[in-house]
Order: structure tokens, then C-alpha cells, then sequence
């Protein structure tokens, strides 16, 4: 039996020619150098704009390449404002999320996946209609529940538990989980359990060690979520000592010059590229991985 041909967007006859070669080539680089500059000239522009004269960032008259060059705006954004005590709590505040995160999300998505409680497709469905609420729907309620926190009365406001909290279960992160979790052969937890291992055992030694590819990509989405946001930060820790550097460069904003402002937003930049650099084949690899060998 023959194979079947693979079908793509362009016949294999017409990549033969030099016309379909070259048309093929130009959109496909035309294509690449479009995305390119889309993603990444904000960052340029954001990192030169640091770079320049507060004057000259202020002319109608932009430019692409700085005039003079002004490094120190750099140093003086870090030195002149604290930025250092913000850095240090948003790194807190990511960390923080990112454990309980990682805690609560496993735990469910195994409980869904391989121990299937009664109900849990229902509650699965429920967590998944999340998804489709705007975040703004979700602002009054969820401030209601740090200020009173139910049967222990608790109020989170300016403490890292008010973000922490809030971040603990994901939905979208439970639902990649699970589906990881359901493409592991049920005969390696069965081999284990006749070994005498529990379900915690069979958790820590079998399932996790196996999911190692899509726990990269949840704790990259744990940390860049808790990293980047404003609004709820902004709510919740009123307190200027506590805030993070998103909310703390909004509130600054009014007092520093424009290429002190432009490099701290560099600054708290570069830890979320750097880890992007750094994991981004772990990031396909966790998302795109469906199977696994026996």
C-alpha cells in the first residue's frame, strides 16, 4: 500500500520551479522580517529611548538612533528612585505565586487526571468557564475575598498572600497539566502501586518526574504572569514600600524623567526576556508534548 502524499500549502511541483522557489522564499522571508520587526522594535525602542536626552525624547520630531548617548540614565534610575526594593518584590511576589501555584495546580490536575473523584468532570467544566470571564469581572469579587477572607476573617490587603492567593489555582494551568497527566500509561502508576506505593508516592516518583517539560512551561506562566501584572498589584498593595516595580514605575512616572522612566522599564524587562531566552525550548517542548513512548 502506497503512502499517502503529504498535502502542504505548496505543491511540491511548483517549489521545483525557480518562479514557485522564489515566491516561496519572498513571502517566507518577507513574512519573518514583518513578525520581527513587529516584536521587537518596542523593545529597541524602549531600550535607545533610555538611552537619549529627556529633550530629545520630547522632540516632535523622533529619530530612530540616538543623538547623544546617555548610559547613566540607567544607573540613576536604579540609584535615584529604589528600584532595587521593587525589583526585590516583585521577585517575592513571583516567586511566592509560583510555588503555591505550582502546589495547588498539580495536585488538582493529578486528582482530575488519574485518581477521577466523583464529579470531576463537573468541576473541571466549571474551572474551564473561567477561562471565559473578562479579568475585570472577576476584580470585585476577588477583592472582596482578600479583605474578608471566608471562615478565617482575614484581611490580605498589603501583604504578598493578597497576590499569592488569588494566583494559587489556574485554570488554563490545571488544564495543561491534565492534559499531560492523561498521556502517562496508567501500567506505570499500576507497577508502582503493586510495589506499594500510595498515591502521594506514585505522584512524587512516577507522574512528576515524567513532567518535567510542561512543569517548565506552568512555573514560566506562573512567574511571567505575576511579573508583568499592574492592575491587581496596584489594588491590593497600596502600601508604596511593598509594591512591585510594574506599579512602582507607574506611580514614579510623574517625578522621573522620561529616559529614567524608559530604562527602569528596561530593567524590569530583562528578567522576563532573559528567562524566555533561557527556557524557550522548554516552552515548546512542554506545549506541544502530547504522547509519550512506552
Amino acid at each position: 500500500m502506497s503512502d499517502t502524499a503529504e498535502r502542504t500549502l505548496i505543491a511540491p511541483s511548483e517549489l521545483n520551479r525557480r518562479t514557485g522557489k522564489f515566491l516561496y522564499r519572498f513571502v517566507l522571508t518577507t513574512t519573518l522580517i514583518g513578525f520581527t520587526v513587529v516584536f521587537v522594535f518596542p523593545l529597541y525602542w524602549m531600550a535607545s529611548g533610555a538611552l537619549k536626552s529627556s529633550r530629545e525624547l520630547a522632540d516632535p520630531s523622533p529619530t530612530l538612533f540616538p543623538g547623544s548617548f546617555h548610559p547613566e540614565a540607567y544607573t540613576e534610575a536604579w540609584t535615584n528612585t529604589g528600584l532595587g526594593k521593587h525589583f526585590l518584590n516583585t521577585l517575592i511576589l513571583a516567586l511566592g505565586a509560583w510555588l503555591i501555584q505550582l502546589i495547588i495546580d498539580v495536585a488538582a490536575a493529578y486528582a482530575l487526571s488519574k485518581l477521577r473523584p466523583v464529579l470531576g468532570n463537573i468541576v473541571l467544566g466549571m474551572m474551564l468557564a473561567t477561562l471565559m470571564l473578562p479579568v475585570s469581572a472577576l476584580l470585585v469579587p476577588t477583592y472582596l475575598t482578600v479583605t474578608d477572607v471566608p471562615l478565617i476573617h482575614l484581611n490580605l490587603i498589603n501583604t504578598p498572600w493578597a497576590i499569592w492567593l488569588p494566583a494559587a489555582a489556574n485554570a488554563f494551568n490545571i488544564f495543561i497539566l491534565k492534559r499531560f497527566f492523561d498521556q502517562i500509561p496508567q501500567e506505570l502508576m499500576d507497577s508502582a502501586r503493586i510495589d506499594g506505593a500510595g498515591p502521594v508516592r506514585v505522584l512524587v516518583s512516577v507522574i512528576l518526574p515524567l513532567s518535567r517539560p510542561v512543569l517548565a512551561v506552568v512555573s514560566i506562566f506562573a512567574v511571567v504572569g505575576v511579573w508583568k501584572d499592574f492592575l491587581w498589584p496596584l489594588i491590593v498593595l497600596p502600601d508604596p514600600a511593598k509594591q512591585p516595580i510594574t506599579v512602582a514605575l507607574s506611580r514614579l512616572s510623574e517625578f522621573l524623567p522620561a529616559n529614567q522612566l524608559l530604562a527602569g522599564m528596561v530593567i524590569a524587562s530583562i528578567p522576563l526576556l532573559v528567562l524566555f531566552l533561557i527556557f524557550q525550548r522548554h516552552i515548546i517542548a512542554g506545549l506541544t508534548a502530547g504522547s509519550l513512548k512506552g
